[in-house]
């Protein structure tokens, strides 16, 4: 096999790999990720869930530390959607159609955070009102919730990313204390955390959705607050692996479980 032929499958090996649902690479020998030294060892929190560290941890991004500003000088969802539709510090804006803040219930008890607009978002201005949207809605209607009564709906980025593409660290960085501050001020009793891009950035992860869906964990706000979040499939990612449903069932009756009992 020469170079070029062998250079081809490995690309499409990958690309199968990508579309199947992989999202980290493994290494040779076995990590334990849940150990840690113990002086690094954190308080136990109830049995089934996990803590966050406040985010963000990292360095903030150019334009972070205005962002973070705005943010936290929103004391309404009114005030800080107004601030975002201000903010200038992202390239997105520019090529974007539309700005997309949230829809459904302000202050409802299930507040959804999902990637980033898709195409049919971008141009209603509206998250998740596109094909995979209308299969999120099916899926809260199963357990008996909606966006018209008891869900709250936004994302990571308020601008789609161009040709779709997945957002970057730098971007999700840049947003990040607006979607803190739009957490804290909508206050949900749960977050529903919508893909592998929403999960690792409000978890601080380094696993994939695959290690993280299933299981409740715990985000720390920037002021202190405590909120559970349940990562879960994608409804994009259910659409093209209808196999995957399965799970994300799982995790809506985990959703309605909690519901109940808190």
């Amino acid at each position: 096999m020469d170079a070029a032929t062998e250079r081809d499958a490995l690309i499409a090996a990958l690309s199968w790999q990508v579309a199947m649902g992989a999202d980290e690479a493994m290494l040779d020998e076995p990590v334990a990720r849940t150990a840690a030294p113990p002086a690094e060892r954190t308080p136990a929190t109830t049995p089934g869930t996990t803590r966050a560290a406040p985010v963000p941890l990292r360095k903030p991004p150019p334009g972070g530390e205005l962002a973070a500003g705005l943010a936290a000088g929103a004391s309404t969802l009114e005030e800080l959607r107004a601030a975002m539709q201000a903010f200038e510090g992202s390239p997105l804006r520019e090529t974007a159609t539309n700005f997309v803040f949230a829809d459904g219930v302000p202050g409802a008890p299930v507040m959804v955070i999902g990637e980033a607009p898709g195409a049919e978002e971008d141009r209603q201005g509206k998250p998740f009102v596109g094909t995979s949207g209308q299969l999120l809605d099916r899926m809260f209607a199963s357990i008996g919730l909606s966006r018209a009564e008891n869900v709250y709906i936004t994302n990571i980025l308020p601008f789609r990313p161009p040709g779709n593409r997945t957002p970057t660290d730098a971007e999700i960085a840049l947003f990040l204390p607006f979607v803190l501050r739009h957490v804290r001020l909508a206050a949900p009793r749960f977050l529903v955390l919508a893909g592998g891009v929403s999960a690792k950035a409000m978890l601080q992860a380094r696993e994939g959705i695959t290690r993280l869906r299933g299981r409740w964990h715990q985000v720390t706000n920037q002021d202190g607050t405590v909120f559970k979040a349940i990562p879960t499939w994608h409804p994009a990612y259910l659409l093209r692996n209808p196999m995957a449903k399965r799970d994300a069932w799982a995790d809506l009756l985990l959703l309605q479980r909690n519901m109940k009992d808190d």
